[in-house]
Order: C-alpha cells, then structure tokens, then sequence
C-alpha cells in the first residue's frame, strides 16, 4: 500500500478579536432593547423576557475567552448582531477563496509545494459562501494548482473526512499530492442574538498538504497509519438555511435559518461515540489510547474533550495530552482540531503517534491517526 504523509500546514487567523466581555457587553445591550420594546407582552405573560449572559456563564459552560472574527463591527452592533461583509464582483477573488489562499500558501510552503504539484484541492467547510461554482476550483486556480477540486461538507468534521478523501485518491492512484482546506467564517451562520450560543463560533481558516511519501521533502513528516469515519443522524446540531428556503416562502430571518443546537444532548450522545470511535480505530491499527502521544481533538468545549479523554485513558486531559486552542479561537467548526495540530505538534519526537479527531453535527466523527516520521 502506497506510504502516505501529512507534509505541510497552514494557518489563517482573521486580525480582529472579540473578548467575551465585549460580546457580553453587545449582548445585553440587545437583551435589553427587547426587553424594553416587547414590555407589554413580556408583563402579560405572552412573551419570556430574555437573559443576560455573563463572562462566568461562557467561560464555565465552554472554556472559551476569545474568538477571532472577519468583522467584529457588526457581531457587536446590538441591531445588528451578524458581520458586515462587503459584496465582491464575480471577477474577484471571493472572501473564503483568499483566506484559504493564505493558508494554502503557508501549507505549501511548509511542504515545499509550489502549485503545479499540486493536483487535488478539496474546500472542506461547515457552509460554503456560495453553491457553484466550486470553491475549490477557485482556490485551484488562484493557486496554480492542477489537477481537479470539489467542495465539501460534514460540519466540524469536513476536515478529517477531507483528509481521508485525499488520503484514498493517494492510494488510488487518482492524485499523488492533494491540497485539503477548510475555510470556517462560522460568524455568518452564528446566531449572535441566542444566549445559548452567542459565544461558540470563530473564524480561520486551515489547510493540510496530503502526498505521496515518496515525494514529500519537508523536514516535519507525519505518516497517515489510517482513518476512519463514521455517521449518524440527529437533528440535535442543524441549520435550515439553504436555497430551497425561498421556495418554501419561509422568512431568511427566522431562528432556523442559523446555527442551533440541543447542548445538553449534544455533549450525552457525542462524548461516549467519540471516545468509543477513537478507541476501536486505535485497536484496529493495533495500539493502545494510552501510547498514544497527543491526541488533537474538536474544538467545541473543553468539558468534551476532557470526558473523552478520560474514557481513552482514565486520567487528566492535560494540555500536554490534548492541547487546546479553544480559550483563544472560540469553536471554528471543522478548522479547530487541524488548528490544534498545526500548533501543537513541533514537539513530538521520531515514532510518536498522534491522533486528529472530529466531532459535530451528523453526528459525524472522524479519526485521523498519525505517525512522526
């Protein structure tokens, strides 16, 4: 079977951040502007009041501090609440197409890739910003990659399935060096105005070099031992928004139209399927959770991946064990467990195994493990 590694990586992280007292402080001012303009109704009981959030709250029900964002002008306009995000010509580089083109680049140069060796690029993303053509194409072409591209979805976990769809066109023969990116501007598809989730999302952007052994030259090389996927329906993580929605004469605005989620069920359903996941794919390939070295989990809350960790190996998630860049880039969807390898890996040493896993809406969770070479 022909030998395949991670080569390259790289990183886009927007320049504006959000602290979560600046969200606070945008929230409640919109809590309280409905509050008062629904009084009466609030008074005779035909309309809840709604909650302020709280520093505390965010940080105790996520472990998240801060989020990078596009446009942090609109997210704290309390009339607002969503990105201001300026309209570009079709003739122009799209807002998703240039921030993967910059991490591409860094990937690329990280793996010494220029385009023309490249010749897959797979755009692996909760929402793309448009429906055709391909966002990857686009990518393809600002890059001068060859070869083909198609666009992806399985919400936080598009980047482990990205990974497993170059990984499969390696061994196939179909591609010999394969671009995967995910571009996450999760702050579009946030609803900022639901104290439930007003605090989860940022944006970056990730992209990985997938290639042939045989080709690859970086100094940092890390051998894709295997992957493995896995789906299962659940209505409790969705979003309704999509072009059928006009048809349907339905309101663009309406709660549906945004991120939702049941948490409470999210984290009793997923937590046990990822860590059962997680393990089963180590004892396919024959290892143990506990010689795993690091393990580069989602990145949706810290509670999660502390459980997870515990039923693989029935101690602490230390930092050391399951680094977490949750606190600083919020939940980036499919972005934040290629975001924690990008940065958390330099220390491992020859023979250590790693392993990259997603997990979200689908449900869908996947596992990608990892060898330093």
């Amino acid at each position: 079977m022909t030998k395949v590694v991670i080569s390259g990586t790289g990183l886009f992280k927007p320049s504006q951040t959000i602290t979560n007292a600046e969200l606070v402080e945008s929230f409640n001012a919109y809590v309280d502007q409905q509050n008062a303009a629904h009084a009466a109704e609030i008074e005779a009981g035909e309309r809840p009041a709604l909650a302020h959030s709280s520093v505390e709250f965010i940080e105790k029900a996520s472990g998240i501090k801060q989020r990078y964002v596009m446009d942090k002008s609109g997210v704290l306009d309390p009339k607002r609440m969503y990105p201001r995000l300026a309209p570009r010509a079709d003739d122009e580089l799209s807002l998703m197409a240039e921030i993967a083109v910059h991490a591409s680049r860094q990937a690329m140069e990280q793996a010494g890739k220029e385009g023309k060796d490249i010749d897959g690029v797979i755009c692996a993303a909760s929402n793309m910003q448009r429906g055709y053509p391909a966002m990857a194409v686009e990518i393809q072409q600002a890059l001068g990659a060859g070869g083909y591209g198609f666009d992806m979805n399985v919400a936080c976990s598009s980047a482990t399935f990205g990974i497993e769809q170059a990984v499969n066109a390696i061994r196939a023969g179909t591609a010999r060096c394969v671009l995967v990116i995910n571009p996450e501007i999760t702050s579009g598809h946030q609803e900022w105005r639901d104290r439930d989730c007003h605090f989860i999302f940022g944006d970056a952007c990730t992209a990985v070099i997938v290639e042939r052994a045989d080709t690859a030259t970086s100094t940092d090389q890390w051998e894709v031992l295997g992957t493995k996927l896995a789906t299962q329906f659940s209505n409790a993580i969705r979003n309704n928004f999509g072009y059928m929605n006009r048809c349907e004469d339905t309101d663009p605005n309406a709660r549906d139209k945004t991120f939702r989620q049941e948490g409470r069920k999210v984290f009793k359903e997923v937590v046990p399927m990822a860590a059962a996941h997680i393990d089963a794919h180590l004892k396919d390939l024959g290892t143990q959770p506990s010689e795993v070295r690091r393990f580069w989990l989602h990145q949706a809350n810290l509670s999660m991946n502390q459980l997870v960790i515990k039923r693989l190996i029935g101690g602490e998630a230390t930092a050391d064990i399951a680094p977490l860049i949750l606190d600083e880039f919020a939940n980036t969807s499919s972005a934040g467990s290629v975001i924690a390898f990008h940065v958390h890996h330099a220390d491992l040493k020859r023979d250590d195994i790693g392993v990259i896993c997603s997990f979200g809406a689908g449900y869908s969770i996947g596992s990608v493990v990892l060898r330093k070479l």
